[in-house]
């Protein structure tokens, strides 16, 4: 058994992760191992993943942040990333990296109503 990397909270259905400081390429691996394997084992219909506390958001935690929503796609839930602050979200684009497929939200709070519409089926994610 791993380890765990990050604390796991659990509202109602939804688990909440909080991403906080530096994290180098082996943590980013292995949170998304402990994400993916904590979605199977709770049987939640849903994760928010708060990036607002990251200090460095690059190319290769992008995407595994895509890799990561992808994979609670296929176990059965949604996803969404919250907290992008306004100079990662202008990096990102900058380095021409792909998130437009991710569902976000500017806080937890419009994350976890953004969950909801998902779970129903909505398709008013709140992208453009």
């Amino acid at each position: 058994m791993t380890e765990d990397v990050v604390p796991v909270m659990r509202i109602g259905d939804t688990l909440l992760v909080a991403l906080q400081g530096d994290l180098d390429d082996t943590t980013v691996i292995r949170i998304e191992d402990q994400l993916t394997r904590e979605i199977a084992r709770s049987a939640a219909t849903g994760m928010l993943i708060d990036v607002s506390r990251l200090s460095v958001v690059d190319s290769f935690i992008a995407r595994v942040l895509a890799r990561i929503v992808a994979m609670v796609r296929l176990l059965g839930a949604q996803a969404a990333v919250v907290g992008i602050q306004p100079a990662v979200a202008i990096t990102l684009v900058e380095l021409g990296v792909p998130m437009g497929h991710l569902d976000t939200a500017l806080n937890a709070e419009q994350g976890l109503a953004l969950l909801e519409r998902l779970r129903r089926g909505d398709t008013g994610t709140g992208r453009p």
